[in-house]
């Protein structure tokens, strides 16, 4: 009953002490979604440490009425779930700027944002990685075209691992 009981805390202590191994020092490519109508962003992971890493993300958008940029940064956790699945959570902010005109309407801005991230991973043996994100975002000093303070954010990710 002793050893039962060692080996099921042993068991459980290795579980909640697994980390992911971010095994590239970088990661390069899109976040593609809804990202509050920014559309695609580029996205840039450097590795901090073992299981940490920052993601860096530049969106924009280039429409008829509106044309803006966003630019976020989060510092992220990474655990391994199995193999190459990994599943991370993070927390960061960042900035934008807008600006409207349709038929002589003309306004514009710059707004902060605070974020939150959670999402799933996989790297595949090539250097390769795809990922699945909810990013909400609570948005400060945005009287823009946007009519509320939150933006959830769901997006696919593909980059490139060096």
């Amino acid at each position: 009953m002793k050893k039962l009981f060692l080996s099921t805390v042993m068991l459980i202590g290795l579980a909640f002490s697994t980390n992911a191994q971010v095994e590239s020092k970088n990661a390069l490519g899109l976040r593609l979604g809804d990202n509050d109508g920014f559309g695609g962003e580029i996205s840039y992971q450097p590795r901090l440490t073992s299981d940490t890493r920052l993601e860096l993300d530049l969106g924009w958008r280039n429409s008829n009425d509106v044309d803006a940029f966003k630019l976020a940064a989060l510092h992220q956790w990474v655990w391994n779930i199995d193999g190459g699945f990994n599943w991370y959570a993070g927390v960061g902010g960042g900035l934008g700027s807008w600006k409207y005109d349709n038929n002589g309407a003309n306004d514009n801005g710059s707004f902060l944002f605070a974020a939150g991230d959670i999402g799933i991973e996989y790297n595949f043996d090539i250097p390769l990685q795809l990922s699945l994100d909810f990013r909400p975002e609570l948005y400060f000093n945005s009287e823009d075209y946007r009519n509320d303070n939150f933006g959830p954010d769901i997006a696919l990710g593909i980059r490139y691992r060096f």
